[in-house]
């Protein structure tokens, strides 16, 4: 596995279920420059840990958009298997009318490119997270039976708008709203003082 946190997120093309149900041919993520983007890799539809991720993340997508992200999951599952797997109820292990789009790697390409192919067979569950210019800048890669947590990806995204817009650093544990550091010597020994941090 790759990392790829620093560089620039690996372009793709390729087809997708959109969230009205309806199939994208040429859904490219270059089309979504200028905005932050979060990746949700994940191992196959009609699965297990699976639906309680993208079901957690569908409960959390106008947060995300609200901060002016959008938000795409991706598997090596054909589009046909993901309209199917939209249109099964909840109560039968589907997914229903999730609100972001499901993007079918069946080359396996893309899941390649970012360094999550797991076994040359599935996708590990992986998120990545792109600035506005495109630029990954938070990559996370969990076991399979272990899902993700939505808020902790929240709170990253958070951190780095802090970043951009004040120009100053996000220590441990950070949350919207706390004390960020000055990149000085300075800045960390006022915040160390401050929040008497025991390391």
């Amino acid at each position: 596995m790759s990392v790829l946190v620093t560089k620039e997120a690996p372009l793709f093309t390729a087809t997708a279920v959109m969230p009205d149900d309806t199939f994208k041919d040429d859904f490219a993520l270059a089309d979504l420059r200028g905005k932050y983007v979060t990746l949700i890799f994940y191992p196959q539809d009609f699965s297990f840990v699976c639906p309680t991720e993208l079901l957690a993340t569908d409960h959390k997508v106008d947060q995300f958009r609200e901060r002016d992200c959008e938000v795409l999951g991706i598997s090596v599952d054909s589009h046909f298997t993901h309209q199917a797997w939209r249109r099964t109820p909840i109560e039968e292990g589907g997914i229903g009318p999730i609100r972001f789009p499901l993007v079918a790697d069946v080359s396996q390409q893309i899941t390649r490119d970012y360094g999550v192919l797991a076994d040359d067979f599935v996708a590990l569950r992986a998120t990545f997270l792109l600035d506005r210019q495109g630029v990954v800048r938070h990559q996370l890669v969990n076991d399979p039976n272990v899902g993700r947590n939505m808020e902790d990806t929240l709170r990253v995204l958070d951190a780095l708008r802090h970043i951009e817009t004040h120009g100053r650093m996000c220590p441990a544990n950070w949350e919207e709203g706390q004390e960020s550091i000055e990149g000085t010597p300075a800045g960390i020994t006022k915040y160390l003082k401050q929040f008497r941090v025991k390391l």
